[in-house]
């Protein structure tokens, strides 16, 4: 079922990967290139982004990179117009930015609060606040905003202003569904579950084993049904389902892709 997205302008934020591998948003990009999609590469590393680009451009795919705070309004209203300008129009929009912070609400800082909800929430506000008005001219488009089993369980870290964040991106995604439904407008959400992801490797490496990231894999390898976690194109393919015309009556949901962890009682 190749060229899935042929002929759309695809924008993900957060394109680029947080470590060496893949990190979830630059395995989204190159999927999507490789389905058809011309991609518009954000992040608020432009040599991450850029790294995205090259290896797209270099499969002979179209891509561009942005760097951008999507925290902060000027940039996300400046990143939203760069699109425009090189490709014309946003067909589909993955939001898939995030940071976790270790700490439940004694232990994090008010600013390491502000920080993450600012990153993985109020991110998706300014996203779609500018990207939303493009799609009703273009008569519909397909929102994708990367959301996490820790919204909805406890995954045993107390990280308070991340499971926080990311179970509000449920009812903004649920929000944003139904009021632009009439409008050919679909948003859905992603729920990964236990990844191995550069993401994980900084900020759980101490909460899990003391610093030991082999014994942290292992550890969630083993809390996981299938014995192993999940990876980056696990999201990318899910992400890639629910921004193409396959999915074209899905809307306001939320897709999990956990390995059945959350299907477990205990």
């Amino acid at each position: 079922m190749a060229g899935r997205l042929e002929g759309k302008v695809a924008m993900v934020v957060g394109a680029g990967s947080s470590g060496p591998g893949w990190g979830n948003g630059k395995a989204t990009a190159v999927l999507f290139a490789r389905e058809g999609a011309n991609v518009f590469c954000v992040d608020i590393n432009l040599a991450a982004a850029e790294e995205t680009v090259g290896i797209i451009r270099g499969e002979g795919a179209t891509a561009e990179a942005c760097r951008a705070d999507v925290a902060e309004a000027g940039d996300v209203e400046a990143m939203v117009a760069r699109c425009l300008e090189v490709f014309g129009r946003i067909d589909v929009l993955d939001n898939n930015v995030g940071i976790l912070e270790v700490g439940g609400p004694v232990e994090a800082s008010e600013e390491s609060w502000d920080r993450v909800i600012d990153v993985n929430l109020k991110s998706m506000f300014l996203t779609c606040k500018h990207v939303l008005p493009v799609m009703q001219r273009q008569g519909g488009g397909a929102i994708v905003n990367i959301a996490s089993i820790a919204g909805i369980r406890d995954t045993g870290v107390p990280y308070i202003s991340y499971s926080t964040s990311k179970g509000a991106v449920l009812p903004f995604t649920r929000s944003v569904a139904l009021q632009y439904a009439r409008q050919g407008i679909r948003a859905n959400a992603v729920l990964p579950g236990l990844m191995n992801t550069p993401m994980i490797v900084e900020p759980l490496k101490e909460a899990y084993a003391q610093g030991d990231i082999d014994e942290m894999i292992r550890k969630r390898d083993a809390q996981c049904p299938t014995g192993k976690m999940g990876d980056a194109w696990d999201v990318a393919h899910a992400a890639l389902f629910l921004a193409s015309d396959e999915a074209k009556y899905i809307t306001g949901t939320g897709l999990l892709v956990d390995g059945g962890i959350t299907a477990k009682f205990s």
